[in-house]
């Protein structure tokens, strides 16, 4: 199951405590030690969808603390660093603070949370006037943040369409996946993605009627959505009322968020091996009423398989 949204608590290491001790007899004074900084906490991003799965059962990360100054003014080891690797696509939302963080970047490394300073040891505090100091400082804690953490797909090409209309055998097809299908509603529980010459084609999961209020598999997904340069609106031929299935994913678009019906579309016209090529031009008709780019496709067709890869590895950003 494909974690895409977490709570989850990241600090620094705690500085190290400083020292408090004495150089034996023969050599007087102060000879604690500072205490070594605490690690930091970094994120890098990854390709890797899952891993945001690793918090599920660890909710709390903190880089290794610095260790304690020691005698002889020797100070202590600095906390080892903690790097956290992240889904490209994840948005961190300080709770406390709103300060908000977008990993937007394959390699993306950001520097989270600050380790603590190591406290003085005692040979700090000496003086003309206090030649034999006995103070020392602990080590001061690591910058600390509680997150929200949700990954939104970022990807070239968005695979939209309720239920069943074929967008997982689609994915097949265009790329070397091999994403479970079946007739039935809902097989794709979770996002999958898949790489065609280079650009990433993200299916996502089948949306119903009332899916902005929650309903089916919900607004869940619909986020993912919102980073998609393209959207490839499935639609089965085989549906009694094609052009309603189409209108009920707009709708769901406009409610959940206006902005996604200005992103470029293709109409994707599926398993037209079920209909005739009267019923096809038909309903072909009927969606460039809707001044929509149409292609008409079936994973039993290589010629319009390959169609389509051809306008999908071809397009640059313009509808």
């Amino acid at each position: 199951m494909l974690v895409d949204e977490v709570e989850v608590s990241f600090a620094g290491g705690h500085g190290g405590t400083g020292r408090s001790s004495f150089y034996p007899k023969l050599k007087a004074g102060p000879d604690g030690g500072n205490g070594g900084k605490g690690g930091n906490l970094y994120i890098v991003t990854t390709a890797d969808l899952t891993a945001l799965n690793k918090f599920s059962a660890h909710k709390d990360w903190q880089a290794d603390d610095g260790q304690p100054g020691g005698r002889n003014r020797k100070t202590g080891k600095d906390g080892v660093d903690l790097i956290i690797q992240l889904p490209v696509g994840s948005i961190l939302t300080d709770i406390k603070t709103n300060q908000i963080f977008e990993l937007l970047e394959p390699n993306q490394k950001i520097l989270l949370c600050q380790g603590g300073l190591g406290g003085r040891g005692n040979y700090e505090f000496r003086s003309s006037r206090n030649t034999t100091p006995t103070q020392f400082e602990p080590g001061l804690p690591g910058q600390q943040r509680h997150l929200q953490v949700t990954l939104k797909l970022i990807a070239d090409f968005g695979l939209i369409g309720l239920p069943s209309a074929g967008k997982s055998s689609l994915l097949n097809e265009l790329t070397a996946t091999h994403v479970k299908t079946a007739s039935y509603p809902f097989t794709t529980l979770e996002p999958n993605l898949g790489s065609l010459d280079g650009k990433i084609i993200a299916d996502i999961p089948g949306l119903i009627a009332g899916a902005s209020l929650g309903k089916g598999l919900g607004f869940k997904f619909l986020k993912h959505i919102e980073k998609v340069g393209m959207l490839l609106h499935c639609l089965a031929v085989d549906s009694t009322q094609p052009v309603r299935d189409y209108q009920i994913i707009r709708a769901e678009l406009q409610e959940y968020n206006p902005s996604l019906l200005n992103k470029p579309e293709l109409v994707i016209l599926t398993k037209t091996d079920l209909v005739g090529k009267s019923e096809l031009k038909i309903l072909q008709d009927k969606i460039r009423k809707l001044n929509k780019k149409s292609l008409a496709v079936s994973i039993y067709d290589l010629e319009s398989i390959l169609k389509l890869r051809k306008y999908l590895v071809n397009f640059h950003g313009k509808d």
